[in-house]
């Protein structure tokens, strides 16, 4: 539309489609609104449960999260310390197996040849007595030679602890990870859910903040244009400025609005 055909639109055919649209909007927009919030009472609740649901698997994926770096922080310690005993024991040739194969091969076969006995020899009650006593003796005499050669190595008994405690930790590290995958596959497709309910939820919310906005507007815009029709467009005191300032300023030959905004963007 150029100047000529905006010069052209009468102020009060403009004013009375303003007015006729104010009219028609205060009519319809109760029933807009009444829509809106029926559509948030159906949304709201659902978007409730998504959330709650969305959360309570959030804090058990925060929980499992803190748990896995606990374990792996203590065994990442626990492993630095590991590191260094074994320079001290590779240094000091002290770095040995506590419990040999060959040792607890011997003490097996010496149980397992016992055993045999007991079970395919007819014996009596004081050699099977006898047996058992040298078994026990046997078992007793191992664990002696076990304890002997751990408080001789004390350093050694502690690089093996301290290596059992780190695996333990870096298992259980990897149990809360494995768990937390799995929690996190689950909450996925929640927090999808969640999302296009909050935006659905806030669209609604937006479009019904602007209807209420709108409706409350009515009757002042409604008063305004009925003043304008009966009262004219120019300056009728405040809140009521002259509107027919930039029509007759290019009726005497002044740039238009547009004019203006084109050479200031230039």
């Amino acid at each position: 539309m150029n100047n000529e055909d905006l010069m052209a639109v009468r102020p009060d055919d403009l004013a009375h489609a303003l007015l006729n649209r104010r009219k028609i909007l205060k009519e319809s927009l109760p029933d807009v609104i009444r829509t809106l919030e029926a559509e948030d009472e159906v949304v709201k609740p659902r978007y409730d449960r998504s959330k709650l649901r969305f959360d309570k698997i959030n804090v058990d994926i925060k929980a499992l999260k803190k748990n896995r770096d606990k374990c792996q922080n203590e065994a990442s310690e626990i492993l630095y310390s590991i590191k260094q005993i074994e320079v001290r024991l590779t240094e000091n040739g002290k770095m040995i197996n506590l419990n040999p194969k060959w040792k607890r091969e011997k003490v097996e076969k010496s149980l397992e040849l016992i055993e045999k006995n007991i079970q395919t020899q007819a014996l009596d009650q004081l050699t099977e007595r006898k047996m058992l006593e040298e078994r026990k003796k046997i078992i007793d005499e191992n664990e002696a030679w076990l304890k002997n050669r751990k408080d001789a190595n004390p350093e050694m008994l502690e690089y093996i602890e301290k290596r059992k405690e780190m695996s333990k930790l870096f298992k259980k590290a990897d149990k809360f990870h494995r768990e937390m995958i799995v929690k996190v596959e689950k909450a996925q497709p929640l927090y999808e859910k969640q999302k296009s309910e909050g935006d659905e939820l806030r669209e609604i919310r937006s479009q019904l903040d602007r209807a209420r906005e709108l409706l409350s507007q009515s009757d002042r815009a409604i008063t305004h244009w009925e003043r304008r029709l009966n009262e004219g467009f120019d300056d009728l005191g405040p809140g009521f400025p002259n509107l027919l300032e930039s029509m007759n300023l290019v009726e005497k030959g002044g740039p238009s609005t547009f004019a203006k905004k084109d050479k200031r963007k230039k």
